[in-house]
């Protein structure tokens, strides 16, 4: 039923979407599809929001989409190798982000250990820009409770009718690594279309002791957009894209990637000027399928038991928002869905056990997901009161969320009962002054209350290592909704010193108060299920804690020199608590602070950029987690537009081949050559980037 309804989607959303806003020599308009949350209008932007969009001067390519995220100041990495990497900000880390692409289209991982979290799914060479909304300050794009980031596909730049295309290619020594890219789009009065293809083979590459990091990886992905003026007012855009994930090696996780599968479709609407007060009306609808293979072939315990995984993930979404205009006042009325359903087992085919040869191999089967579901349809209401200098934001959200496992493992059916369906009324909301004290200062004062549902891990995994440490973990399906109380004040604006110089600042400064904020504790009543004499030997099951919070600043200053030239420095940091554990929370990243030297020209740029980042000391034992060192590392880069078409990029990272590790990076697992420690960083690395625009 699942791959008819599959094939059924496919057939119906391949092909649609649409382009920006332009006015071509007939006259006719088309319009931007509301891809963006972040537009530059202080009447409907999010408060303490920011965009980050200059990935076209680059001299380096990404391993994948979370790479893009190094540069935007309070962002860290989940590193389990160069292919499953999670963004984490502030702090928040997985279902605690709000991450989506173009405006709300998602892609829920398949694999318990996310081998394949959402950035692997599309090549960052699509990305154009990527907007964040620093906490729950918001309430029309889905339940929020430590932040979003929209990742915008789409390119605004606005182009005359005809036919455009961009090709690139990037090479870097430091893995032997290829990136190819080819982007074709015709653009006419009625409709435009739009075509991708990208190809990248990554092998292993060396931290800086030349040791040689488990960490190759090849991917082939493809996109096709199509867009169609209705009418004046009535514009259509839908996306197909798919991914195709091969031989991937995961460094911290127990097995490797045999394939990773992933289809994404999604159809949006949008009915504008209707009249006076209803300026508009936009609808969305999303699927994504993504299909994940991994297994233990190349793995050290192979020899023991061959373990395979195919698991499966399905999500459906959509969205549908109005736009009221009363007076001074912008109200945004909507409804939002996400279903998420998993599948899988883990086939064990035992050929040792207690250190006897079998005679004839055992087989058994665990269930990863128990037939999962998770749905989430929210109601959704906000508005924005200007007036002369100020603007007053309040927003107000309901979730009505519905859990269930419907093939329950025994031994879960024994501590949990067979009935272990949930369901909850969440409520969430946000109020924000902004007010403009000059023309050139902004001070921004917001709280926001965002609620979070558990996951599927969180209340279905049975006895699978899910964590930064060694231990099992069991899922808990009658956990309560963490809540997020976050304050924040901010500070931004320029100063113009003369004709040539002048410098743009930003202060955030936050604090948040957590309820029934979930985690996990070592229950000793309930024993390791799989190989039971190893260690440790009991089991961590998740609960809810009542005593946490989280502070943090963030601070950017920079200087322009001469228009062209300029000086930098942003620094993060953050701190939580867990009162109830007495430590801190897990993946609390540690101070970090970069500086900047730059000069950024119309057909040339280059900077250098000296990072810092801070010993770690604050850290959550009970997850296994290590005090890690400080490092510093240097990156130089640098570019030019040759005869307007051809753009190079050239790039040497980590100049002084230093060898560290990031304090979020997963240790090594079931590694021959390795022990139970954070995976190691590439060292030095020369990198060029080559993009013809035509």
């Amino acid at each position: 039923m699942r791959k008819y309804m599959a094939l059924c989607l496919n057939i119906l959303f391949v092909g649609l979407t649409y382009s920006q806003t332009k006015q071509d020599s007939t006259g006719t308009k088309t319009t931007q599809l509301p891809d963006v949350i972040v537009t530059g209008n202080s009447n409907t932007d999010p408060i303490h929001s920011t965009v980050k969009n200059d990935y076209q001067k680059r001299g380096s390519q990404p391993k994948n989409v979370a790479d893009l995220f190094s540069e935007i100041n309070g962002f860290s990495a989940i590193k389990r190798g160069n292919y499953a990497i999670d963004p984490t900000f502030r702090a928040s880390a997985y279902e605690q982000l709000n991450v989506m692409y173009d405006g709300g289209t998602k892609a829920v991982h398949a694999c318990p250990n996310r081998m394949d979290p959402i950035t692997t799914h599309v090549i960052p060479e699509e990305i154009e820009k990527i907007e964040v909304v620093k906490g729950p300050y918001t309430v029309r794009y889905g339940a929020t409770f430590g932040g979003i980031v929209n990742m915008v596909t789409k390119d605004h730049n606005t182009l005359e009718n005809g036919f455009h295309g961009k090709a690139s290619v990037g090479y870097e020594t430091n893995g032997n690594a290829l990136v190819n890219m080819l982007h074709l789009q015709h653009i006419s009065s009625k409709f435009n279309i739009t075509g991708n293809v990208g190809y990248r083979d990554f092998d292993d590459y060396e931290d800086g002791d030349n040791n040689t990091i488990p960490s190759a990886f090849r991917s082939t992905d493809y996109g096709l957009k199509l867009g169609y003026n209705l009418s004046e007012k009535q514009y259509i855009q839908g996306h197909w894209r798919q991914s195709f994930g091969r031989d991937t090696k995961h460094a911290a996780l127990p097995m490797d990637t045999e394939y990773d599968n992933s289809s994404i479709a999604s159809l949006d609407y949008k009915y504008e000027n209707i009249s006076n007060t209803l300026q508009g009306i936009t609808a969305k609808g999303f699927y994504s399928y993504v299909d994940h293979l991994m297994t233990n072939e190349n793995r050290p315990n192979f020899n023991m038991v061959f373990a395979s995984s195919p698991v499966t993930s399905t999500t459906i979404g959509g969205k549908i928002e109005t736009h009221w205009l009363f007076d001074k006042i912008n109200l945004f009325i909507g409804a939002d869905a996400n279903l998420i359903s998993r599948e899988g087992t883990r086939i064990r085919t035992i050929k040792i056990m207690n250190g006897n040869i079998l005679p004839e191999p055992i087989v058994r089967q665990d269930k990863i997901w128990q037939d999962a579901s998770l749905s989430d349809i929210g109601l959704f209401s906000e508005a924005k009161y200007q007036i002369n200098r100020t603007t007053f934001t309040a927003g107000l959200r309901l979730d009505f969320v519905y859990a269930n496992a419907m093939d329950l493992e025994d031994d879960f059916a024994l501590i949990y009962g067979t009935d272990v369906q949930q369901s909850e009324t969440n409520f969430s909301g946000t109020v924000s002054v902004k007010q403009k004290i000059s023309n050139n200062t902004i001070l921004e004062v917001a709280y926001g209350r965002g609620v979070r549902t558990a996951n599927m891990i969180e209340r279905y995994i049975n006895h699978f290592t899910v964590g930064q440490d060694s231990f099992e973990y069991l899922g808990n399906p009658f956990l309560k909704p963490e809540v997020n109380n976050q304050f924040e004040i901010g500070f931004k604006g320029h100063s113009q010193l003369n004709e040539f110089n002048n410098f743009n600042y930003q202060l955030s400064a936050f604090y948040s108060v957590y309820e029934n904020y979930i985690s996990a504790i070592i229950d000793p009543s309930i024993p390791r299920k799989f190989m039971p004499m190893q260690q440790p030997q009991f089991t961590k099951v998740f609960i809810n804690i009542d005593d946490a919070y989280k502070t943090g600043v963030e601070f950017m200053v920079k200087f322009n020199i001469l228009k062209d030239f300029y000086i930098q420095n942003q620094s993060a940091y953050v701190r939580t608590k867990n009162n109830d554990f007495g430590e801190s929370l897990p993946l609390n990243p540690p101070f970090t602070s970069t500086f900047i030297w730059g000069v950024d020209k119309d057909y040339y740029w280059a900077k250098i950029s000296y990072n810092l980042t801070s010993k770690q000391s604050h850290i959550a034992p009970s997850f296994g987690e290590i005090e890690t060192p400080s490092f510093e590392t240097l990156d130089v880069k640098l570019g030019a537009t040759l005869f307007k078409k051809f753009t190079i990029g050239i790039a040497c990272l980590n100049l002084f081949d230093a060898t560290y590790v990031n304090h979020l990076n997963f240790s090594y697992r079931n590694q021959a050559d390795f022990n139970m420690s954070p995976i190691t960083e590439p060292g030095r690395n020369f990198t060029t980037f080559l993009q013809y625009k035509f």
